[in-house]
């Protein structure tokens, strides 16, 4: 079975969005050079940047969400993001009225059922899941493998945290890779068993 990596943009301070949701600068890197990332033209970065996020989301085969990630993003109208295979949304209530059954996306609850559930879509590809609550529920659960985080140089002081409300303490290795690209700073760590 591929790996569990938790992944996000994240704050200096530790956020993933500000107390709105919203992501303010944390996306700014994905637009702050010149060597396109993907086919849509918009996101363009540092080369850096491409060769660490471009290989990285290559592998992935399956993203992990949670209901309420699925809910601001409209479910992404049907269309796993970054040309991801499947998405498993982690959540209690059914699929929205009017969803599309045959769109890759299923409905699963509980992080364990939903980490099940992704890594037999996956194979051998690499399952990601979202960072916040259902990542920090993850991490608690024994299921993460990796930690990445694209760490952003801004300070966003409140909001939803990269770990979600995780109560205890989690050692990492130390860092497996640190890539520098622009306005970002790209770190990965092996969880430790």
């Amino acid at each position: 079975m591929g790996k569990v990596v938790l992944y996000s943009s994240v704050s200096v301070d530790g956020f993933i969005a500000d107390e709105n949701d919203q992501p303010g600068p944390l996306f700014d890197w994905l637009t702050s050079g010149d060597v396109p990332l993907d086919d849509s033209g918009f996101l363009k970065v540092s080369q850096p940047s491409h060769d660490y996020t471009r290989t990285y989301w290559n592998q992935i085969g399956v993203t992990i969400a949670g209901r309420h990630v699925f809910d601001l993003t409209d479910g992404w109208d049907g269309k796993p993001p970054s040309n991801v295979d499947h998405v498993v949304v982690v959540t209690h209530r059914p699929p929205p009225d009017n969803w599309n059954p045959e769109a890759p996306f299923h409905f699963v609850n509980g992080v364990e059922a939903a980490v099940a559930k992704a890594q037999t879509l996956a194979g051998d590809r690499i399952v990601e899941i979202a960072a916040g609550n259902v990542g920090g529920q993850a991490l608690a659960a024994g299921l993460v493998d990796e930690v990445r985080m694209d760490v952003v140089p801004v300070v966003l002081g409140a909001g939803k945290r990269f770990f979600g409300p995780l109560q205890s303490q989690h050692l990492l290795e130390d860092s497996a890779e640190v890539i520098h690209g622009n306005r970002v700073l790209h770190l990965r760590y092996q969880v430790r068993r």
